[in-house]
């Protein structure tokens, strides 16, 4: 069976001692989680059966935690297994553009995350705008979070209505995944995924048997192509995620898209 798992990184010991990671470990009960091997993140995917994963880049308006050549060297050490996805500074719009082309053109990454609530900045916000651009020249989906925040910071940047539906209607050509799956907002995530051809959701921080029901229902019926698989590792495990996907009721189709087939054509995986 092959999955594909949308959002995963592997942390740096800068990335582990951001200050906001303590309440969301503490909140995973994942205390005392540190840096670790590569081979750990490829024992983790093993056990779950994890053909593939997008490591994503993070960068925080304080600096870099996981630079986007770190996650190039992930990818030059396991080309089998992991693919990137980049980040950028959002305080510089042309040096983001610039490195945007420099990750897809130079380094093969397949995609851009930027995370709203680590900015306190929603996707609207102007400073996003260059990005938006940049990914649509060089086809490549702009990943961000939808939703909650783990973390003790605000949550507002996540919500679906109206900061993404006002990206979504300005930039038509964008590819949006959405991580994290949106709640408290799920019904918002689903009105947009219903508005907006372009517009996916994975369900990356998730145990699959704790998904909303509604998004359940999505991802069996009429959205069984809009919604990707993801973990967030290593805040959860691929095996956690996984263990009672039987539960979620899906058809042949549903779970080859869901678990692989829209990643893969989203974001043109060989």
């Amino acid at each position: 069976m092959d999955i594909v798992d949308a959002w995963s990184q592997h942390p740096t010991e800068r990335f582990m001692a951001a200050p906001w990671l303590a309440t969301l470990l503490r909140w995973t009960r994942q205390e005392g989680l540190a840096a670790m091997p590569v081979q750990a993140t490829v024992d983790a995917m093993d056990e779950a059966g994890i053909s593939l994963a997008l490591m994503s880049a993070w960068h925080a308006p304080t600096g870099s935690l996981i630079s986007n050549d770190e996650v190039a060297e992930l990818v030059a050490a396991r080309p089998d297994r992991f693919r990137g996805v980049a980040t950028v500074d959002l305080t510089d719009p042309m040096g983001a553009v610039r490195e945007i082309r420099r990750c897809v053109t130079e380094l093969g990454f397949v995609g851009v995350r930027v995370v709203p609530w680590l900015w306190n900045l929603p996707p609207n916000d102007r400073r996003y705008y260059p990005v938006y651009v940049a990914c649509v020249e060089l086809g490549v989906p702009f990943c961000t979070q939808i939703g909650h925040t783990g973390p003790l910071c605000p949550s507002e940047p996540g919500r679906p209505i109206p900061y993404l539906d006002e990206v979504l209607l300005d930039f038509p050509e964008l590819v949006v995944v959405g991580g994290h799956v949106g709640y408290p907002w799920i019904h918002e995530v689903l009105s947009l995924a219903t508005k907006y051809p372009n517009f996916h959701v994975d369900t990356s921080a998730y145990a699959l048997h704790r998904l909303p029901a509604d998004l359940v229902g999505f991802l069996r019926g009429r959205g069984r192509s809009r919604v990707l698989f993801g973990t967030n590792w290593p805040m959860i495990s691929p095996a956690r995620c996984l263990a009672r996907l039987d539960e979620l009721g899906l058809d042949d189709e549903a779970r080859g898209l869901f678990l692989a087939g829209n990643a893969r054509r989203l974001f043109r995986l060989s």
